[in-house]
């Protein structure tokens, strides 16, 4: 099953497309400050071995866009440069070799301003995204509509659009992020509506997990479930790295993007489990986790749904009185004792724990060996209590 996407334009940030039915990417910024560029590449490579296939940096002074042109030519992955309130830091980003520009139209407002860089942009083949946003709204539309709306939000990318068009700039996506979860939906419905562009989806400031996490993914998964969206960001007060993991992680759990990880299937145990599920969940995590395998893995801790849940996984532990039946592939391969720490691989070690040696079968007792004579039950007598 898959979900049935808009049909969009097709933009290209460096090498990764973007939009007209390419796989949906994954972004992050960078927390860094672009100065320091041994820093902030360092960042980088860790977010693109998170999952992350285009890395946004800020660009908010010159030794920032400086620094970019150090960076780009080394970095594993596009470069974005984000910008704000300057319009001149954003040519010095397309001097530096950006492969896009982000422009907020809340703070670069002057139509000359916004047309030389697009001007600038179209010369270079580089795109730009439209990155409205509810916290830092135009306060002439803020105004207008008396609050950041849904309305508002679309039309001020459209305002930028207009812009664009002028000096026939049209290699654009678009954003129009809220923290607030159904005014970022909405908005964005209005906008997909409204223009073919690639849309860039995101829920701004989140914050940290675990809230923020789902936050984001409220926001973000409902509008993939309804075909919009050609790329994403959460935007989480944590480490960067784990916005690159969880925006792969949902883009593969929602089936838009090949797995390359572990997907884990665990049932949430009950007073019906016959082991520590929520501990072998943990160890499974810890053994298979960090080794890089495209492979579903299912810890079921009871009868009830565990021989089937392991039976459709790649790899799958039910669990049953004293002992665990190892599925691989569908098909039994192991009885394990029941200490869960047997059930899966060391780090140093290859293979799984040998099978449980059963003790060979005791013959049937004969009728003649069974027969005992029956216990009779005593009748209290009338003057005993009951």
């Amino acid at each position: 099953m898959s979900f049935p996407r808009r049909k969009t334009r097709q933009i290209h940030v460096g090498d990764v497309a973007v939009g007209g039915g390419a796989p949906i990417s994954v972004q992050s910024m960078t927390i860094t400050k672009t100065a320091d560029v041994d820093g902030t590449l360092a960042q980088i490579y860790e977010l693109a071995g998170a999952g992350a296939d285009i890395v946004r940096c800020t660009c908010n002074e010159e030794e920032a866009a400086e620094g970019l042109a150090r960076i780009v030519p080394r970095s594993p992955v596009p470069i974005v440069a984000d910008i704000h309130f300057q319009y001149k830091l954003a040519l010095g980003a397309l001097e530096a070799g950006v492969q896009c520009l982000r422009l907020n139209p809340g703070n670069i407002r002057k139509p000359e301003h916004i047309k030389l860089v697009a001007e600038e942009a179209k010369a270079r083949k580089v795109p730009i995204r439209i990155g409205v946003n509810a916290g830092s709204l135009d306060p002439e539309l803020y105004k207008k509509y008396g609050g950041a709306t849904p309305e508002a939000l679309v039309e001020s990318a459209q305002r930028e659009l207009a812009y664009f068009a002028e000096v026939g700039f049209d290699d654009v996506k678009i954003s129009v992020k809220a923290s607030n979860v159904p005014l970022m939906i909405e908005a964005y419905r209005q906008l997909a509506d409204t223009v073919d562009h690639p849309l860039h989806l995101g829920v701004t400031e989140a914050g940290p997990p675990p809230h923020g996490l789902i936050k984001a993914t409220a926001g973000i998964a409902t509008l993939l479930s309804e075909g919009i969206g050609d790329t994403i960001r959460y935007s989480l007060t944590a480490d960067p790295v784990e916005e690159a993991r969880a925006g792969r992680q949902l883009l593969e759990a929602l089936g838009l993007r090949e797995r390359k990880g572990l997907d884990l299937i665990a049932c949430p145990s009950c007073g019906r489990a016959e082991v520590d599920v929520i501990k072998v969940a943990r160890e499974a995590q810890a053994a298979l986790g960090e080794r890089n395998l495209p492979i579903q893995v299912a810890v079921m801790g009871c009868v009830v749904n565990g021989p089937g849940e392991a039976r459709g996984a790649d790899l799958g532990i039910a669990a049953g009185r004293q002992r665990g039946h190892l599925f691989v592939k569908g098909e039994v391969v192991r009885v394990c004792s029941r200490r869960p720490s047997d059930w899966w691989p060391k780090a140093s070690r290859r293979g799984w724990p040998r099978p449980i040696r059963r003790p060979p079968r005791r013959p049937r007792p004969t009728a003649k060996r069974c027969s005992r004579a029956r216990a009779t039950i005593p009748t209290p007598s009338s003057g005993r209590s009951t």
